[in-house]
Formats: structure tokens, sequence, C-alpha cells
């Protein structure tokens, strides 16, 4: 039933953005040309190859694609912002969409607890990219991202919205391009969007379920439906559209798990995370039995000291780092009963080292400002920063990332 209504939504959804295509009347050429970065959390990059998707499928025909290595680890706020700072979790300080830190003792940031995340603490190591545009005088307007729900450096985005994850896909759309219909004294230039729907129902159901293709074709319809209202507001070939995902997925069961309780005990250590990637910070005093249980190569995974993990990981020298961190071989878990089981976390799940093909992300970027049928080699996305700022035309801030990795996808 799920699956039907689905289809038929992305049935519905590609009609709609072909009426609106037609129907709505063309407005005068724009001044400028703007960028839009779109996120479609957990689409993985593989899946653009399953015939699901015909909208993105011509953008990465007739534009630039790319498979993206995401930042260490591979999880949504991290690499979230990652993406729009173009420093590694290591670096930006979100290490995880759970963290403790040690300047807020007894406190918990989770995705869940919007009073602890508009803490500016958690964000303040990094300047995200809407920051750095309005300081410029560059107008911005966030339809959704990790961070810009928040005054960060004391700057908000021109326009934005609170996350809502129950707003429907074409609605985000919609709130978009409205902003596109202000005066042009207060219309952006810079825009993010993000749909969650495909790593939703890669969670539920599987990176390889039906479910997870019909999540895929309704956020596809919802880009048909942005490109429609862009070219009925004259911007069909005055906007550089940018697509990207922040991690892959894998599947995952039941079956497949490493049990932390019947190495530590919870009066050695302490488990803050646990999931494909573990944090544990043992009880003082408990520091050498809790390494001797868990440090090196174990049956499905490996851990280490906070120091010590592999280099390409860039991870281990932030203060909210735990002092032991665990990573599972691809398809397994860390669990433990000291922390709630999130529930819809049941056939998929990220987190994964960044280098497996099934954590690589979706990287497409279509435009005036990019060639056509190009095909770049796969690149990390802290790249992704300062291709951005190259397009909305500001200094970047220092990061991490390489503007060689994209130059040649530049007209």
């Amino acid at each position: 039933m799920i699956l039907r209504r689905l289809f038929l939504f992305a049935l519905c959804a590609f009609a709609l953005a072909s009426c609106a295509h037609g129907q709505a009347a063309q407005s005068a050429a724009p001044a400028q040309d703007i960028t839009i970065l779109v996120s479609v959390d957990g689409f993985r990059a593989d899946y653009l190859d399953r015939g699901a998707t015909p909208t993105l499928s011509r953008l990465a025909r007739e534009g630039v694609r790319a498979s993206m290595r995401p930042s260490f680890p591979s999880v949504t706020f991290p690499n979230h912002y990652t993406l729009v700072t173009g420093l590694r979790p290591g670096r930006n300080g979100m290490i995880n969409n759970r963290m403790e830190d040690p300047e807020r003792p007894g406190v918990i940031f989770t995705l869940q607890d919007r009073q602890v995340a508009s803490d500016p603490i958690w964000w303040a190591d990094a300047v995200p990219i809407w920051v750095t545009a309005e300081q410029s005088g560059v107008r911005t307007g966030t339809m959704f991202w990790p961070g810009s729900d928040y005054a960060l450096h004391g700057v908000r985005p021109s326009a934005w919205r609170m996350f809502d994850q129950s707003l429907p896909s074409f609605a985000r759309v919609d709130v978009l391009l409205s902003w596109l219909d202000l005066p042009a004294a207060e219309r952006p230039q810079f825009f993010t969007l993000y749909f969650d729907l495909v790593d939703t129902a890669g969670h539920r159901y599987g990176p390889d379920a039906m479910e997870a293709n019909a999540a895929a074709a309704e956020v596809d319809a919802s880009i048909a439906r942005l490109l429609a209202g862009l070219q009925a507001r004259g911007y069909g070939r005055r906007a550089n559209i940018v697509i990207v995902a922040d991690h892959g997925m894998s599947a995952v069961s039941d079956e497949r798990i490493i049990d932390l309780d019947s190495s530590v005990s919870v009066q050695q250590a302490r488990v803050i995370w646990d999931g494909p990637f573990a944090g544990i910070a043992p009880t003082p005093g408990h520091e050498a039995e809790t390494e001797s249980a868990l440090l090196g190569r174990r049956e499905h995974g490996e851990c280490w000291r906070k120091g010590e993990l592999p280099e390409r990981f860039h991870y281990g020298a932030h203060r909210r780092t735990p002092a032991i961190i665990c990573l599972a071989d691809l398809g397994w878990r860390y669990r433990t009963a000291q922390l709630p089981q999130y529930p819809g976390v049941t056939s998929g799940a990220h987190g994964y080292d960044p280098a497996d093909p099934e954590m690589a992300a979706l990287f497409v970027a279509y435009g005036p400002a990019f060639r056509s049928g190009l095909v770049l080699d796969p690149f990390d996305n802290v790249s992704v920063y300062p291709l951005l700022a190259r397009l909305i035309g500001v200094t970047p801030e220092a990061n991490d990332g390489d503007s060689a990795a994209t130059a040649s996808a530049l007209r």
C-alpha cells in the first residue's frame, strides 16, 4: 500500500510539474544567475542508474555527474555541515548526530533536541556558506539544511524555514520558488533545498527495496517541479543547480549485531553513541580494562584510541570525540542497552567507511556554469564548498576542499 501510494504520488507529481511548466507565464529575464544547492539525503550514487529518476538522469547526462565520497563519519549532520563549510567533521565540530561537549557537561546534542542544538557552541567551529554570503552582501534562502534553523555567528539567511519533516516535497519546492517572486531587493541569489524521503525509505525498507526507488521517484518529480518553476520565472538558463547527497546506504539486519555490553560493562565505560560506528568513554579508573576489551581488530569491527584512527578519516582530534571510536564492517552494527534504539532503522544504515561504494553519495551539477556530458573522477565532498563559493561569487573561508577536483566541470 505504501509503495502504491508513493508511485501514484510520483505520477501525479510529473503531471503537475508539466502543467506548471505549460501554464505559468514567462517572466522578464532575471538580472543575474542564481545557485541552488539541493540535498537528497541518503541518495546513494548508484540509485541514479535504476531508471526511477528520469529528471535527475537527464540533468546528469546534460550536465556533470560524479560519485562523491562522504566524510567520516558518513552520517547526516556531519556531512551536511561539511558540504556547506568545506571542513571535515573532525574540524567543523559536528562529529556526529549525537554528541557531547566538555564545555557543556551533562548536555547531549541530538537531531531532535532543538533547544540544545540552538546553542551556537555546537556550530561555532565552522562558518556555513550562507553566513559568508550574507556578510558579503549576497542574499540567501535556506529551505531546510542542518544548521540553518539557528543564528550562527550572529547571522541568519535572508529567508529560511524551521525544519518540518512533515512538509511534503512539493511544498518545499514551492516555498523556494516563492522566494524568487520577492522584489529584486529582497530576492535571494543562493538557495538550499533539502529532501529526506529517500533516507527514510532506505532506513525502513533497505537500499534495494522498491520503496526506496519509489521515494527516489517522488524526489525526482519534485526536482522536475523546481525546474518548471524556474523556467516559468525566467531562470531556465540562469540557475546553477548542484544536487548532492550526504551519504549512501547499506542493508542491515538484526542478525548482524556486535554486542558492546558483552565486552564492557556500564561500570567500565559509557557508550555515547552506537550503530555502524560507536563512541565510548571509559569510566575514570577503568581505562586500561576498557581498552583491553575493545582496541584492535575484532570480529566484524575495529576500535581505536581517538588519536590513532586511520589518517584518511581526518577524525579524532576534536575535543568532542570520545576516547575510543569503533567502526563496524559494512552491514554490521554496534549495540548497547545503555542507549535507546532508533525505531526507524530496521533494514538500512550508514555511517560506515566513506571509501566503501555503498556509502558513495550523489553529485550532479547543471546550469550555465557547467559543462555538458561530463563524468568527474570520484572526489571528497569537502570540495563542494569551494565550488559553491565560486558560483555565488564570495571569498571562501579556510577549508579542506580542493577546487581542482571540480575545476574541469566548469565552462
